[in-house]
């Protein structure tokens, strides 16, 4: 997952043609080291339709308070730099939760393309 660690590198990223999902974490955080060892997998099902970026709050903390960003691990669904939906709760999150966010994110995208 590539990490962006500029504001900037974030606007361009989410901006970009096709559907993108930021992944906001921290080093501290237990719930955010849980999903490492399964997120390069999901990355590589998704990787024909979904980029992964990686946002660390601490390095960014006026972006993600823009975003309001409160819980980590939080996921954030962007098409051409429009915020589609976001996967937030204080649980800790699942491969299943996540792929099932994943899923719900690509539908959402590919029904705006649509009138």
């Amino acid at each position: 997952m590539e990490k962006l660690t500029t504001d900037e590198q974030f606007r361009e990223a989410v901006s970009s043609e096709g559907l993108s999902i930021a992944v906001f974490k921290t080093t501290w955080c237990k719930d955010c080291h849980f999903i490492d060892p399964f997120m390069p997998e999901l990355e590589q099902k998704y990787s024909d339709v979904v980029k992964f970026f990686e946002i660390d709050r601490d390095d960014l903390p006026d972006l993600c308070s823009e975003l309001n960003i409160l819980g980590i691990p939080s996921f954030i669904a962007f098409k051409d730099g429009k915020e589609l939906i976001r996967f937030v709760s204080k649980l800790r999150k699942t491969r299943d939760e996540i792929e099932q966010f994943v899923d719900r994110s690509i539908a959402v995208a590919g029904s705006l393309g649509k009138e």
